[in-house]
């Protein structure tokens, strides 16, 4: 990463510091599991808390994957902070197994708004199995923006 993109190192340190602040990926029990410019991967592993009544994993956690995945993708490109404006998911098939990956990928970094995809995938008996497809916009914001969402009203 570094002998390829000497800039990305501090961008990534930032954003895994940051990342590690919410409080909703701990509950959730999801890590990054890959960062690099334009991408991010990431994972959880099955838990009972995270399933339906059928045993699969809730939409709710491909939902969220997709959210924090594109987001963070979309922050690499530049290093700045991002939010999400808005996502379309499909899901393509029940999401069960041991694992839930999701690989977000830029497909173009704007100054104001960048588009990215994101695929999710169950893993089974070690076989990734497609589950869920997305597109996302991410608005990307300045330092003014940022420090205005980040105090308290």
């Amino acid at each position: 990463m570094s002998e390829t993109d000497p800039d990305f190192a501090p961008i990534a340190t930032r954003i895994r510091d940051n990342v590690g602040q919410q409080g909703f990926m701990g509950l959730v029990g999801a890590e990054v599991a890959e960062l690099s410019r334009g991408t991010c991967t990431l994972a959880v592993d099955r838990r009972p808390e995270l399933l339906q009544q059928h045993g699969l994993f809730h939409g709710g956690v491909t939902a969220f994957l997709v959210d924090n995945a594109t987001t963070i993708a979309a922050a690499t490109s530049r290093g700045q902070p991002a939010l999400t404006a808005e996502y379309k998911l499909n899901l393509l098939s029940p999401a069960s197994g041991d694992r839930l990956i999701c690989r977000a990928r830029v497909i173009k970094p704007g100054r104001q708004v960048a588009v990215v995809a994101a695929d999710v995938f169950c893993v089974i008996d070690g076989k990734e199995k497609h589950t869920a497809t997305a597109l996302a916009s991410i608005a990307m914001l300045d330092d003014q923006a940022a420090a205005r969402i980040q105090s308290p009203a």
